[in-house]
């Protein structure tokens, strides 16, 4: 059977082990193909081919559910559920989405794209299916690096307490999320993929011992057999309620298949640990597993990026990366702190070069915010450096730990605004409106690479409470950067970076070049703008606004986010609170969900290029102008 044949995953019923490793085949050059060629997640879908294939051998997807814990491992998912003739258009603009999502499958049970989610959804979508008298299995699939989130825990929690509630929950293990794990538990399950498989024997002790006559002690010493034929490395999941088997080898078809079987049979909680080679199948993945966890287009050949037409500008997480690690050199206050995602910050740079001020705790945002909060307390400069999607995440820890308390956490936002291909589950859109609302919070952004620079000291100086800076994924502008000797920014003052009479453009971080952009066509029409860059959303420079606003008599916001509690909403309040009375356009992005595209599609899409920004400006002023004579 060929690959392409497979609409539906029930197709794989009574397929041989023969037939299905070819499919496996299939997958993982369909796979790397695709990635190769657009971009996209390499190593977790690579790692799982196995997996699914062997666990969907044992359902019913006409009726059993499957949650995938953050989706980027579901390629493979994809492939054999009606979605292979399409899988080129994957993470482009309306093709497929690089992650699950509600409504581009029947087969996609659940949404995802952040971590530690799956147990609770299947846990819920179990104890549902139990209300209504029904009869379907539910299955979560984790990764070993999401269990290290206190949402998976709490989640095997409850469902060790429901020990009559069918559910599986298979364990992913390849010592990875993007990084290598960090903590205790990813240790703790490193020892049990060392230890040999036990359930079985477990099971075989329980057959012999089931026919013995019942008496409250013979059943603790069933009981006891029991747990002493359990590996004491997995006994922790038998003591917390699930009925653990594992580990099992994750490319054994055979013994998945097998595994997968028994472990259906169990009438509550059931664990299957699993454990697998992140990027199995491409050798070059397999060695460099943080590298390949995903990839821009690559040569496959040779697994080395596709270089770029021109030379690019540094990124801006690699800007930040330099640029603090440089600062922490002089100060060992300094401590950078990041939720798993070293490399995607920068702080890998930090890493290397400071490794003692370094800190990783795992998918554990809510425990960054807090652990940020206590070494504030005790005179450290900790630097929470979180994608803007995930420090939503926190956002009880923000306001309880570190703003009610008015600690000097300095929370650097990276990936702040349009994203592009992850989606809406990745799209930094609602930070500006999240922080703003919170007392004794500080928050800036800048206009370019360099102002960065700038702030990163003005962060790192600032003592009087917690303060945020977001800044956008992708390059700089090529502005030359100093290599020492930054000069912190005034808190809460702007600047004006073009004069002119007709209108007022007040621009908020990765929003001021192309704010420029457009008072430069709009020079082209006739009409002459005053553009300034903001710097801070809170405060807001009001001496310099408010009279400019006044003056000038029409207004124009600028940012890269979401309208509603944003940066242009926090100018009009300033505006009312003042009695001004002005006319004021917000631009940024309207209340909706942003797809997966380009960050040049998307802003193409929202109306957020320089010509359609200034054609709409125009639409406005023009006639406002005219009847004034002007």
């Amino acid at each position: 059977m060929h690959l392409s044949e497979i609409t539906h995953p029930n197709q794989l019923h009574g397929l041989s082990i023969k037939e299905l490793q070819d499919i496996a085949r299939q997958i993982r050059e369909k796979h790397l193909q695709t990635v190769a060629a657009s971009g996209g997640h390499l190593g977790p879908g690579l790692g799982v081919v196995e997996l699914t294939l062997a666990l969907y051998q044992t359902l019913d997807l006409d009726k059993d559910k499957v949650v995938w814990d953050v989706g980027h491992q579901a390629y493979p998912h994809k492939l054999i559920t009606g979605r292979y003739h399409d899988f080129h258009t994957l993470r482009q603009k309306d093709g497929i989405a690089g992650y699950l999502k509600l409504g581009e499958s029947k087969f996609d049970h659940f949404g995802a794209g952040h971590a530690s989610t799956s147990i609770s959804a299947a846990l819920g979508m179990a104890l549902a299916r139990d209300a209504k008298g029904e009869n379907f299995k539910c299955v979560a699939v984790i990764g070993d690096g999401s269990l290290t989130g206190g949402m998976a825990l709490e989640a095997i929690n409850h469902a060790g307490h429901l020990p009559k509630t069918k559910l599986l929950v298979v364990l992913n293990d390849n010592e990875m999320s993007i990084s290598p794990n960090v903590g205790a538990i990813p240790r703790y399950l490193n020892k049990i993929r060392l230890s040999p498989p036990m359930q079985f024997l477990s099971d075989n002790l329980e057959e012999q011992i089931r026919n013995l006559p019942f008496s409250p002690e013979l059943n603790r010493v069933k009981e006891g057999m029991k747990r002493l034929a359990v590996s004491k490395v997995g006994a922790v999941f038998e003591e917390l309620g699930f009925t653990y088997i594992g580990p099992v080898d994750g490319h054994n078809l055979e013994e998945l298949i097998k595994t997968f079987r028994e472990a259906h049979k169990h009438p509550g909680p059931v664990l299957v640990h699993v454990s697998t080679v992140k990027g199995k199948g491409y050798e070059i993945a397999e060695k460099d597993q943080v590298g390949y966890h995903a990839q821009n287009p690559f040569n496959l050949a040779t697994g080395k990026a596709i270089p770029s037409s021109k030379p690019k500008p540094p990124s801006y997480s690699k800007v930040f990366g330099e640029t603090l690690s440089t600062l922490a050199e002089n100060d060992p206050r300094i401590i950078g702190i990041t939720a798993a995602m070293a490399t995607g910050t920068g702080l890998d740079i930090f890493q290397k070069r400071v490794p003692k001020q370094y800190i990783d705790v795992g998918i554990a945002e809510q425990h960054a915010v807090t652990l940020a909060a206590g070494l504030a307390c005790e005179g450290m400069r900790p630097i929470a450096t979180i994608y803007s999607t995930f420090l939503q995440r926190a956002f009880d820890q923000i306001i309880h730990d570190v703003c009610i308390q008015n600690l000097p956490v300095f929370f650097c936002m990276d990936r702040a605004g349009i994203v592009g291909s992850d989606g809406p589950t990745h799209q930094g859109m609602y930070d500006i409106a999240y922080l703003r609302c919170i007392p004794n919070m500080v928050m800036m952004a800048p206009k370019d690479e360099a102002e960065l620079q700038r702030m990163l000291v003005t962060g790192i100086n600032y003592t009087d409470g917690p303060i945020a800076m977001r800044y956008p994924r992708g390059n700089g502008y090529g502005v030359p950067l100093m290599e020492e000797g930054w000069e912190p920014l005034e808190i809460g003052k702007g600047e004006i970076l073009r004069h002119g009479d007709d209108i007022l453009l007040l621009a908020y971080g990765s929003m001021v070049y192309p704010s420029l952009q457009t008072a430069e066509i709009l020079h082209e029409h006739g009409i002459e703008a005053t553009v300034v860059n903001a710097r801070f959303a809170k405060p807001l420079d009001t001496e310099l606004i408010l009279p400019l606003a006044q003056k000038i008599g029409r207004v124009v916001t600028f940012e890269e986010g979401c309208l509603p509690g944003g940066f242009g909403s926090a100018v009009v309040e300033a505006l009312m609170d003042a009695e001004i009375t002005v006319p004021v356009t917000r631009i940024g992005v309207p209340d909706l969900l942003v797809e997966h595209a380009t960050p040049e599609q998307s802003k193409a899409e929202l109306g957020l290029t320089p010509p359609q920004m200034a054609d709409r400006i125009l639409k406005i002023v023009q006639p406002a102008l005219s009847k004034v004579g002007v």
